[in-house]
C-alpha cells in the first residue's frame, strides 16, 4: 500500500512513516519546507506548505498513493504556525484532491472533545477540517484521540516530562481530567484503517482506561523516573495567566512553548471520552499510563531531556539578554571606556566606528536569538563573534589575558553556552 503521510516530521506523522515503512508499505511523506529532519525509509518526500498549497499541488503529490494520513497540527497562532490554514483551508485543499485523484481512503487525526464545543481556536479550526472532510464522498475515518504519550518528547509529553523533575509541582487552577492514550496504538489504530477494508465513514475517541488529573500522569513520570513524590503547589490565577501570557508571547517569536492560552482554554474542557467503540473495532485495549511506562524503562535520554526542559528556554533568554544588553551598555554607559580601549590598542581611527558596529552586531545577534525563524543562524553568529573578539582582543591587546577580572577568559563560558542552546534548538 502506498501512503501519503502529511506532518511526517511530527510526533505522529514520523511514528507513523517508521511503523508504515517496517510494515513494508510505501510511504510519500510532507514535510515542512526547508525541513531539516526527514523520515528514514520513507519512498519520497514532499516539501509542502499546508497553509498555501492548492488542490493542484496535491493532485501531483497524490499519484499513485492508496490513502492519506493526515497528522498536521499546530496549537496556536504564531510566527510559523496557523491553525485554520493547516486545521481547515489547508487541508480542506487536500481532501477535495483525493475526491479528483479517486483517492479515497483518508485518516484524519482530529482531537477529542473538539465536537463537544469549542473552547479554543485550535478545536475550533480542528472541528471545521473534521467537517470538510466529512462532506466529501470519500472514505473518511476521523480520529480523536486524547492527550498523546509515548517514547517521543513532544508537546504535552514534553511538557509532562519537565514537570516530573521539578522539586515542587505546580498546579494550574481550573484543570480537567485526562484519559491519556499511547502513541504506539494510536499509530496501530491510524494503519488498521489506511487499510481499503476497515470500516469508513466513521470518528472514533482513542481516549485511554483511566482518568487522571495532570499531577496524576506527573506522578507516574516521576515514579518511572524513580523519583520521590513532589510536593504540590497551586498557583494563583494571576500567576498561571501569566504563565499563559509569556507563552503566547513566545509563540508570537516563533518557538512552542507548551503553555499558552490555548492550551489553558483545552486543560480546562479536559481531554476524557469513550474509547468503547474503538476497542470494538479494532480488538485492541488500551493500557493505563503506568502499563504503558513500566514496558519500556527510562533511559539516560529520558532523564536527561527531563532535565534540559526548562533549561533551553533559559539559556535562550540568558544568551538573548546578555547579548542585546552588551550592545545597549557599549552604545551607552560604556561607549567611553570602549572607545579608549581601541585607542590604547593603536586604533583611534576606528575608536567610535569600532565600538557602534560591535554594539550593533551584538543587539542583532541577541535579537535573532529570541526569533526562533532565525535562531539557529543568529546562535552560529554568535559563536562567531565570541571567537572574534577573542582573536581581536589577543592580537590588540594581549594584555587582557592578564586582567584580574578575566574579560577574555570569561568569553570561554559564554561561548560554551552557545554551542550547549544550539545543540538543544531542535523541536522534533
Amino acid at each position: 500500500m502506498k501512503l501519503l503521510v502529511t506532518g511526517a516530521t511530527g510526533m505522529l506523522g514520523s511514528a507513523t512513516c517508521a511503523r508504515a515503512v517496517a510494515r513494508r508499505h510505501e510511504v510519500v511523506a510532507v514535510v515542512r519546507p526547508g525541513a531539516h529532519r526527514r523520515p528514514a525509509g520513507v519512498a519520497r518526500v514532499v516539501e509542502a506548505d499546508l497553509a498555501r498549497a492548492d488542490r493542484a499541488f496535491w493532485s501531483a503529490a497524490l499519484a499513485g498513493v492508496d490513502a492519506v494520513v493526515n497528522c498536521a497540527g499546530v496549537l496556536q497562532a504564531g510566527a510559523r504556525q496557523a491553525p485554520e490554514a493547516v486545521h481547515h483551508r489547508g487541508i480542506a485543499a487536500l481532501f477535495e484532491a483525493c475526491v479528483d485523484a479517486g483517492v479515497r481512503r483518508v485518516v484524519h487525526l482530529s482531537a477529542i472533545g473538539v465536537d463537544r464545543g469549542a473552547r479554543s481556536p485550535f478545536s475550533a479550526t480542528k472541528l471545521a477540517g473534521d467537517r470538510a472532510l466529512a462532506a466529501l464522498d470519500l472514505d473518511w475515518v476521523i480520529l480523536r484521540p486524547s492527550v498523546v504519550l509515548g517514547p517521543g518528547a513532544a508537546g504535552a509529553g514534553a511538557l509532562v516530562r519537565g514537570l516530573a523533575v521539578l522539586p515542587v509541582l505546580p498546579l494550574m487552577p481550573g484543570m480537567g481530567r485526562l484519559q491519556v492514550v499511547q502513541e504506539d496504538e494510536v499509530v496501530d489504530t491510524i494503519l488498521h484503517f489506511a487499510d481499503p477494508a476497515a470500516p469508513a465513514r466513521l470518528a472514533l475517541e482513542l481516549a485511554g482506561p483511566e482518568q487522571l488529573e495532570l499531577a496524576g500522569v506527573v506522578a507516574e513520570y516521576r515514579r518511572w523516573l524513580g523519583r520521590p513524590p513532589a510536593r504540590r503547589v497551586r498557583l494563583p490565577r494571576w500567576l498561571a495567566a501569566l504563565l499563559f501570557r509569556l507563552g503566547d508571547a513566545a509563540g508570537r517569536l516563533g518557538w512552542r512553548p507548551a503553555l499558552r492560552s490555548n492550551a489553558a482554554r483545552e486543560m480546562v474542557r479536559g481531554a476524557t471520552g469513550d474509547p468503547s467503540e474503538w476497542r470494538r473495532l479494532t480488538g485492541t485495549p488500551p493500557r493505563t499510563l503506568a502499563e504503558s511506562l513500566a514496558a519500556r524503562p527510562p533511559t539516560l535520554q529520558e532523564r536527561w531531556f527531563a532535565r534540559l526542559f526548562w533549561l533551553e528556554p533559559v539559556a535562550i533568554v540568558v544568551l538573548a539578554g546578555f547579548w542585546i544588553g552588551t550592545g545597549l551598555v557599549s552604545l551607552g554607559p560604556g561607549f567611553d571606556i570602549g572607545t579608549e580601549l581601541l585607542r590604547m590598542a593603536g586604533l583611534p581611527a576606528l575608536a567610535a566606528p569600532g565600538v557602534i558596529a560591535g554594539a550593533l552586531a551584538d543587539i542583532v545577534v541577541g535579537a535573532g536569538i529570541l526569533y526562533r525563524p532565525v535562531a539557529r543562524p543568529a546562535l552560529v553568529g554568535a559563536v562567531l563573534l565570541s571567537l572574534f573578539y577573542m582573536a581581536t582582543g589577543t592580537v590588540l591587546m594581549p594584555e587582557l589575558w592578564r586582567d584580574p577580572l578575566g574579560p577574555m577568559m570569561k568569553i570561554w563560558p559564554i561561548l560554551a553556552l552557545n554551542l550547549v542552546a544550539l545543540a538543544m534548538l531542535d523541536e522534533r
